[in-house]
């Protein structure tokens, strides 16, 4: 089975680094994460990431003065069909408290993981191995789907 087939039903937690996979057209990663991209764009799949992946995403872009590529990546998160960023609210920093203590994860895999789980996410798609398991909200590394 393919990663679009792994993906259950409701929305799909989202990490940063299949976005950067999908604007740098990485080779091994970009059609796994095209596909689903489109599923959101075509309105047959809600994706969802939180506030942080902005941040993140920009960095890189900001570093080397490049505005046209962290322009790229806002428009991305801002105003694609079918995707939604979820703030960092409160509740889902609380949320995230409570997911580094139980599980030990790091602050920003916490946030993420808690983003995705306030926003009623049962799958998590990301390539981070070090992600813990997370009761409730299955990991899909696309690690584990590419060829």
């Amino acid at each position: 089975m393919g990663l679009i087939d792994d993906l259950g039903d409701g929305p799909v937690g989202v990490d940063t680094a299949p976005f950067i996979y999908f604007i740098e057209g990485d080779a091994r990663y970009a059609p796994l994460v095209e596909s689903l991209f489109q599923l959101a764009a075509h309105g047959s799949r809600h994706l969802v990431t939180s506030t942080l992946t902005l941040m993140e995403l920009l960095v890189v872009p900001y570093r080397a003065g490049n505005q046209p590529l962290a322009d790229q990546y806002e428009a991305l998160l801002t105003r694609s069909r079918g995707l939604q960023m979820v703030e960092l609210s409160r509740d889902v920093l609380r949320g995230a408290a409570q997911l580094r203590a139980v599980s030990g994860a790091r602050t920003p895999d916490a946030i993420q993981l808690a983003a995705a789980l306030a926003a009623g996410c049962r799958t998590f798609v990301t390539n981070d191995r070090r992600l813990p398991e997370i009761p409730g909200l299955r990991i899909l590394l696309l690690s584990s789907y590419a060829v």
